[in-house]
């Protein structure tokens, strides 16, 4: 396995780091690094600027609109984007749907979707989860009775993330009882402008709006909006979870943040505690492991041979460290991870006046580890539990 860079890859590195200079605002790029809040007009405002370039849907084939990069060029993509501190692409439309939308969709479809994705212009959200069906998908029950024309949607999404945004949501929803439970899903893709549809607020323990509840009632879809077949839905989910649980894993934001750990040891006099930079040792040699194994898997697509589909493994490695390493951002940042009221921080009181300033506001570099740390316990849930994921793993390389 040879894991060298060759000299048009390299070449290729160095024109996305020059771009990536001259258009990433430095102010959002500050707001990544301190782990303050984005709002909407930071991710789609970036999602554009993506767009405009052609690289929104950069892991897209040229006859979608995309770049048509190789799986190396795509990996730099992500790193060097990490590594300037560039918003996190948000997956939902450009990374999950627009696969399944390109692989089972129908031409009038693709033509009518995917440029709103690829310009940014159309945020998309999830419709997967429900109250009683999380990591069991196939028991779904929200129901889409077909009349005519079109369908008629009646149930609840739960951690809609970011749903509060988004102008559209595609959805597994119940379309027959018959038979096995995932013979009787649909995919739809759904307008959540249309009547009917009502989100509510989850604030989680951070203080965070992050997730929602979506309510569908009696809400009417178009046949048009549904993807492949009737009841073929588990198929077309399967696609986008393979998508999805590879993103989860997400190297190069893991070695991003890892370097923000070792300026807060620095700053707080713990980089010369041996016992916690032995931590921040294991952690980082386990990024690096984590790492050499997305690029052996490049590396085997790169030769033409068959890789094992490790998107199982790399979710649950990768989701693993995510904890790990905010564990440690939060225990390095002591009492200075607590506070993380972003209407101070944004009007610019989160400074390093915490010891003799009139108020408690934490550094800057320091916060809202909290936050991040209570944020990053669901991420070994989300995308299928690592229970669930190891037993998937253990009958496919076991029998």
């Amino acid at each position: 396995m040879d894991l060298k860079l060759t000299d048009a890859e390299l070449t290729f590195r160095d024109e996305i780091r020059s771009w990536l200079r001259a258009h990433l605002p430095p102010a959002l790029s500050s707001k990544v690094r301190q782990g303050q809040r984005l709002t909407k007009a930071d991710h789609q405002g970036w999602a554009r600027t993506l767009g405009a370039k052609g690289w929104h849907g950069y892991g897209w084939p040229p006859a979608f609109g995309g770049p048509g990069w190789n799986a190396v060029q795509k990996h730099l993509f992500e790193e060097e984007c990490a590594l300037a501190g560039a918003p996190r692409i948000v997956p939902f439309g450009p990374v999950m749907v627009a696969p399944v939308i390109m692989a089972f969709g129908t031409a009038e479809q693709q033509q009518r979707f995917l440029p709103g994705i690829q310009s940014g212009e159309v945020w998309w959200s999830q419709g997967y989860s429900e109250p009683g069906s999380g990591s069991d998908l196939a028991s779904v029950k929200t129901r889409a009775v077909r009349q005519g024309n079109r369908y008629i949607v009646n149930g609840q999404k739960t951690w809609t993330t970011l749903g509060q945004y988004g102008d559209w949501i595609f959805c597994l929803v119940r379309t027959s009882t018959e038979g096995k439970p995932q013979a009787g899903i649909s995919f739809l893709l759904v307008d959540m402008k249309s009547l009917g549809v009502s989100v509510r607020p989850i604030i989680m323990l951070d203080g965070e709006h992050e997730v929602n509840e979506v309510f569908f009632d009696n809400v009417e879809v178009p046949v048009e909006n549904l993807i492949g077949e009737e009841n073929k839905g588990w198929t077309y989910a399967k696609h986008l979870l393979a998508h999805e649980r590879t993103n989860i894993a997400d190297v190069n934001r893991a070695k991003r943040e890892l370097e923000r750990l070792k300026q807060i040891a620095k700053a707080e006099g713990l980089w010369d505690d041996t016992r916690f930079r032995d931590q921040i040792a294991a952690c980082e040699v386990d990024v690096v492991a984590l790492e050499m194994m997305v690029l052996r898997v490049l590396c085997a697509e790169r030769s033409g041979k068959q890789s094992l589909d490790v998107a199982g493994l790399l979710k649950i490695r990768g989701s693993e460290l995510q904890q790990r390493y905010t564990e440690l951002i939060m225990l390095a940042a002591g009492p200075l991870a607590l506070p993380a009221i972003h209407e101070a921080m944004e009007a610019g009181w989160q400074g390093d006046q915490w010891l003799g300033g009139a108020w408690i506001g934490g550094a800057a570099y320091a916060a809202p580890a909290l936050g991040s740390y209570l944020n990053t316990r669901k991420t070994t849930i989300y995308g299928g539990s690592n229970e669930v994921q190891r037993n998937i793993l253990a009958q496919t390389l076991l029998g």
